[in-house]
Formats: structure tokens, sequence, C-alpha cells
């Protein structure tokens, strides 16, 4: 255990290395935006109330004490501890939530109401009892600044600022044999209990922004999508906030699995378009795709071989026409020998994206061989072409799904080892072959999607995706799944964590 967890330490080491000298060489613009408008704070406020209602009704609050005198009873001191503080209901009817330019979000809320109920014991030199309370809380008000930021590690960071609160209003309420003589001395009680209540409401929501960022630190980052590629979430600088939303800029990155290596290409800037009808806009650039086609082609997932049983099942099922096609090959070259078709990438697919038409170039080799039983395959065919596919886009619960289509198809330099085949007329073959085999089994691969930044459990709905020049733009709102557990600040479900431990990476 401690060698595989040194292992990942100077795994994360030679990253943070590599990233600061790309740091020092070219600037790093963001890969993924995300831009959150003020329709998703209004709908963070109405999400929000049902989820701190229902943690806020599991959470244990932190005891009451102090020490006071009864004048009006001749009593020098009363020593008081509320314990077992447990929140039964409240409402907030006038909360809001609004952006603070270049600092971070503002929230405010008044005329709040509160039903706690407690047990108490109190103490003095004359008598000394226990018992049950309810406290009804009005005139809640509080106002503060969520300040967002960044780690090294590039997750976001929270920070409360400016933070005010106050109950105008407590009215205690005794329960128990003695109920109706406590009752009648409670308004004494009220104002002391008031005063250390309004003392410790900004410091309990300080921790709870403190247990947050706990949280927040440990999530994902860097997230492997398969066995060939790793995908990086991490913050490349601040959240950007204007009066109207805020940005959040994502590296938006893919390394092969094994070698983790930086693209040889650099980001670029790209600008989402004003606008605010969705509750969020997820830009994904050009680099995005770029990195995920250049990482896939480094790690060798473009490189794969068809047996004669594959081809059996991926393409005779699916068209009689190149069955015929296969079989006349057969009677031709192999002499109904067995064969396969082994595709090889030769270099990294070219993505275009232009309003409107999302295309992927593929340059490629393709080579058809004969596998006689106890005997070296012979390569009948090789040539290298270039498959021009659409790329149509699709939301399926939180991921991108992309699926390719032949546009066209071209030979060129085409080779052979046999000087009586014409290698054109393979021409329509290959391609039936790409078509009807090919990329059914790329598009089965790509069925498991691109995994798109979401909250916790906040779900993408009414999304709508453009192509446009160099980024695609996904439009959409929220929805916040309720459930009868809800988790607390400290028990965030859901997080992926490598090899068992957080694993962060530094960003530049």
């Amino acid at each position: 255990m401690c060698t595989k967890m040194a292992q990942v330490q100077v795994l994360w080491g030679c990253i943070l290395l590599w990233n600061l000298y790309i740091s020092s060489a070219q600037a790093i613009y963001p890969g993924i935006k995300a831009r959150a408008t003020q329709r998703a704070l209004d709908y963070a406020v109405q999400a929000g109330m049902e989820m701190i209602e229902q943690m806020a009704k599991e959470r244990k609050l932190p005891d009451l004490k102090g020490s006071e005198s009864l004048e009006f009873l001749k009593i020098d001191y009363v020593n008081y501890n509320f314990t077992n503080i447990k929140i039964n209901a409240f409402s907030f009817p006038n909360t809001s939530l609004a952006f603070v330019p270049g600092v971070g979000i503002r929230a405010l809320t008044n005329h709040g109401t509160t039903n706690i109920s407690t047990d108490w014991e109190v103490k003095s030199a004359l008598f000394q009892d226990t018992g049950a309370a309810d406290l009804f809380l009005s005139g809640v008000y509080f106002t503060g600044i969520v300040v967002l930021s960044r780690n090294d590690f590039g997750h976001p960071i929270l920070k409360l600022q400016d933070c005010y609160a106050q109950v105008s209003h407590a009215d205690v309420s005794f329960s128990g044999e003695l109920s109706v003589l406590y009752n009648s001395f409670a308004e004494p009680m009220e104002k002391p209990i008031l005063k250390k209540l309004n003392e410790m409401l900004c410091p309990i929501i300080t921790g709870e922004v403190e247990a947050l960022n706990a949280n927040l630190s440990m999530l994902e980052v860097l997230r492997k999508i398969d066995n060939y590629t790793l995908l990086d979430y991490s913050l490349v600088s601040s959240p950007e906030i204007t009066e109207n939303y805020f940005d959040l800029n994502l590296k938006g990155v893919f390394y092969p699995l094994k070698s983790l290596q930086y693209p040889p290409f650099p980001s670029v800037p790209f600008v989402l378009p004003e606008r605010s009808d969705s509750m969020l806009y997820v830009g994904i650039s050009k680099y995005f795709f770029k990195s995920a086609s250049y990482a896939y082609f480094t790690a060798g997932a473009f490189s794969f071989t068809l047996t004669t049983k594959e081809i059996s099942n991926h393409l005779l099922h699916n068209s009689q026409a190149l069955g015929n096609m296969l079989t006349r090959i057969a009677e031709l070259y192999i002499l109904s020998q067995p064969f396969m078709v082994q595709v090889t990438a030769t270099e990294p697919p070219v993505i275009s994206l232009l309003p409107g038409n999302f295309t992927l170039d593929i340059p490629a080799s393709i080579m058809i061989l004969t596998q006689p039983k106890n005997s070296t395959a012979e390569t009948i065919v090789s040539m290298d072409f270039v498959a021009s596919t659409n790329v149509a886009l699709a939301i399926l619960g939180q991921r991108l799904i992309c699926s390719l289509s032949l546009n066209r198809f071209r030979l060129s330099l085409p080779e052979s080892n046999r000087s009586n085949i014409e290698v054109l007329r393979f021409e329509n073959i290959l391609s039936s072959i790409l078509h009807f085999g090919v990329l059914p089994l790329a598009n089965a691969k790509l069925q498991q999607g691109f995994p798109l930044p979401n909250p916790h459990k906040i779900s993408l709905v009414n999304s709508d995706i453009e192509v446009l020049e160099g980024f695609l733009l996904i439009s959409t709102d929220l929805k916040y799944k309720t459930s009868k557990q809800q988790p607390g600040f400290l028990g965030w479900e859901g997080l992926h964590l490598i090899s068992g431990q957080w694993s962060g990476k530094p960003t530049p």
C-alpha cells in the first residue's frame, strides 16, 4: 500500500513539473466553459431551500450555554444549558441570490422563522431542574457573500465574506411538570438566549462553508474515461463573475492513460454567446475534441483487426450486398481461406467544427490478409485512405454521446503486393466495410459518451446542442434530484477517487 501511494505521489509530482513547464511556455485557455445564469441562481434558491431544510432537520446544533441573573426573583445567577437542539421546521420566504461582479454571489434572506426543539437544564443556588422546551425564532435575517476561487489543484474554493446574521425575536415555551412556573419567567430568559444565538450564527454558517470546501477538495478533477484516456476537469482560473452570470473555466483536456502525455498543440480562446434563456451553458471547444483524438491515437485505440468470425458477425448480417462482395473476394483472391481486415489510424483524426457541421476525418491504412492454417498471414492488398465522417450529438443522462456516419471515402497512395489486383476495385468494398463494420464498432464504444460537468444530484433537462465556430454550445436547465436521505456537507455521494485515495492534479 505504501509503495502504491509513493508511486502516486511521484506521478503527481511529475505532472506538476510538466504543467509548470507548459504554463511558462504558453497561455492555457479552457477546453470547457460552464456558465451559470441568474435563472440558475433563482432555481438554486428553490432547490437549495429543500436541501437545506432536510439537512437542517438531520443536523444537531451546538449546545447553548450561559449564566444570567433573575433580578425579579432576587436570584443572583442561573446557569442554563440547552442541549440536543434540533430544527423541526423553518421558512425563509424572502431569499435571493445575486451576482457580485468580480467577487462572488450574495445571499440574502429576511423575515425567516424557525421552530426548534431542545432539552434544557438550569442550576442556581436555590434550585436545579431539567426538561424540554420549544423555541420559536422569528425575524431571521442573513446576508453574506460567497467568494469563489480555486486552489493549486484546480478545485473550486468557497469563502464566506461579510457575514451578518441576526434573529430579532425568540419565544421559549417550556414543557414538563413545572412548565407553568418556568413559562412565567421565560421572557427574561429569551434575551440572553437570543444574544448567544446571534453570536453563534455566523460561525456556524462559516463552519458549513469550510466543511463544503473539504468535500470540494476531494472532488474528482482527473477522471478515467476508459482503458485509453483520462479527462482533466480542473479549473484553469478562478471563476469569472459579472452582473448576469459566472463562468467556470475548466481545462477540458484528455491524456493517454498510460503516459499522461500533454497534447503537442495549444489551447485557443473561445467566447460564449451572451444568452440568458437557459440556466446553464456549456461550451466544449475544438481543443477538447482534438486532445481526445490525439490521446486515443497515442494510446493505440484506433488500431484493430477484424477476423473472419468478427466480419461475419458485424458485417455480413448488416448487408447482403456486402456479403456478396466479400464472398467474391474470397473466391478470386483468398481461395476459401480465412481472412482478416486490419485497420490502423496513421494520424490523429482531424476535427472540424463549423456552424451546424461537426466532421471527423480519419486518415488510416487498411490491409486485407489471408490467414491460412499453420502459416503466416499473407497480405492481399494494403492501402491508405481517408474516411470523412459526420458526427451526430446527443445528451443522454449526464453524458455527451457522439455517433459517426460515413460521409465520403477516398483512397490514397495505393500499394499492393499482387500485381494482378487493381486496388481501385476495392474502393466500394472497403467503403462498405467501414460503413457496415468499422463504424458500428466505433459507435458502440462512443455510446459510453463523455461525462459532462454537473453538480452533485443535479440533472440536465431541456437540453439543446449547437455546433458553432470552433466549439459546441450546450444550453440546458437543471433539476435537483430529491431523495429521502440527503447527504450533509460532509457526506457527498458519488465522489470518484483514484486508487481509493484522493489524487489531485496541480494546474498552472
